[in-house]
């Protein structure tokens, strides 16, 4: 299976989207909206931003092996 390495997170707050490298290796716990500033967390149940933000899930959860 491939893994998809790029995702559009898009921002709750404004609509905002833009188009991240996601890291291969770890979560990402925070993101910062270029836009509005918002500082983004993971929703419950998610290991990521990517997973709750993301059109893609972050790496780990792509390959069915978990998260952090």
């Amino acid at each position: 299976m491939k893994v998809i390495l790029k995702s559009k997170i898009t921002c709750p707050n404004c609509g905002h989207q833009k188009v991240e490298e996601m890291p291969t290796d770890a979560c990402q716990f925070f993101y910062k909206c270029e836009n509005c500033k918002t500082v983004l967390k993971p929703k419950q149940g998610d290991c990521c931003v990517f997973c709750s933000y993301g059109s893609e899930k972050c790496p780990p959860i792509q390959r069915d092996k978990g998260c952090c």
